[in-house]
């Protein structure tokens, strides 16, 4: 078997988050790989397996102007493969001089991503050996991206309260689950969290939980129900996205076997949804303790840390315990991210002036957390 072409992340202790959540808050840098995010584990290894299977001369075709595709970029050129990376219109430059830095070549096309999708999609059709790189919705994927829990698991003395990850279409939380269950933490609660209007996810739980709140009867406009005859379950489809994070986050469903995954295992899903201001205040706040960029999406998992009151409601102390609670934030990274950034997402935090944010947990039980906690 071919050696991973990632090296072990570091998992270090946080005092500055540990002081404030009275906790040892653990945070999994997943910001230091090539590609600056834990995608590089999940589509290295497919890179790899694909290498495998049908040789150097395979052509690998992505449709991404994010994170996707700049990790199956340094993944091909770090085995001498041939990349295309299909964009739409609009990515930004930064972007394009990171995949042709990475010798992928690079397709624009269509205004909107589902259009770039197509056109890689008819790439592969016309060519016999080219090969897609999945997103996210793919078992490959999802193995490779859960060997972080394996290092976790290494990394620590004893079994985590709880673990804490953002989540879009499932790949990160699919190899969690996974990684999880062959470490034998599946007891072990999971907590994903998104930004409000990009949170297909939560929305696809809550439905199968058939619930009898409003969050999950009432659903926005721009979300449809459909059926998954395979897992036997109903997705929640989004048409457009509202949130800022939606770059990274903004899948149109979850994968589906990923939900299923959810809703069975024995430590359980926690979905929580969260404001963009309030990713954007843990964005801030994470920069200046730790002297670390990250992307929205990213900053969305940190959200608990500076907010004790969410913390404290996500992971409850428990009765008659003499070690204090240990949790670990998946810090998943993202390249897509400036010093601008964070300047920009200051003055927006600043401008709230109602005091605090809603945040939406489960099947829609609402938590007003403070600016500033």
């Amino acid at each position: 078997m071919s050696v991973p072409l990632w090296n072990e992340t570091p998992l270090i202790r946080s005092n500055y988050i540990s002081r404030k959540l009275g906790c040892n808050a653990y945070l999994k840098l997943e910001n230091l790989h090539p590609s600056h995010s834990f995608k590089y584990r999940g589509l290295s290894l497919f890179v790899q397996r694909t290498k495998e299977k049908h040789g150097p001369s395979v052509h690998l075709i992505v449709a991404s102007g994010g994170n996707a595709g700049l990790a199956g970029a340094c993944a091909a050129n770090a085995l001498g493969l041939r990349c295309t990376v299909y964009v739409p219109e609009g990515v930004a430059e930064r972007t394009l001089d990171l995949l042709k830095g990475e010798n992928a070549e690079t397709v624009v096309i269509g205004k909107m991503y589902a259009e770039a999708l197509a056109a890689a999609q008819k790439a592969i059709e016309a060519e016999e050996n080219a090969v897609m790189i999945p997103a996210y919705d793919d078992p490959t994927v999802w193995e490779g991206h859960g060997s972080m829990v394996s290092e976790i698991s290494r990394q620590l003395t004893a079994k985590p309260d709880a673990i804490f990850c953002s989540v879009g279409g499932g790949g990160l939380l699919g190899g969690i689950i996974i990684g999880c269950k062959e470490a034998g933490w599946d007891d072990v609660p999971i907590v994903a969290l998104e930004t409000r209007g990009s949170d297909c996810f939560h929305y696809s739980i809550a439905l199968n939980r058939q619930s009898s709140s409003d969050f999950a009867k009432v659903l926005p406009a721009h979300v449809t129900v459909v059926e998954d005859k395979t897992e036997n379950i109903v997705l929640a489809h989004f048409s457009e996205f509202s949130s800022m994070a939606s770059g990274s986050l903004g899948a149109s469903q979850p994968a589906a076997k990923v939900a299923k995954m959810a809703l069975a295992r024995e430590g359980g899903i926690t979905c929580v949804t969260v404001p963009d201001e309030l990713s954007m205040q843990a964005s801030c706040l994470f920069t200046h303790d730790h002297k670390l960029l990250v992307e929205l999406a990213c900053a969305t998992t940190l959200t608990p840390a500076y907010s004790p009151a969410l913390f404290h409601k996500l992971v409850p102390e428990p009765a008659n315990s003499m070690q204090g609670r240990t949790v670990v934030f998946v810090v998943c990274g993202g390249f897509k991210v400036s010093n601008e950034d964070i300047e920009f997402y200051k003055k927006l935090v600043e401008q709230n002036t109602t005091g605090g944010w809603e945040v939406s947990i489960n099947e829609g039980e609402k938590l007003i957390v403070e600016k500033n906690a």
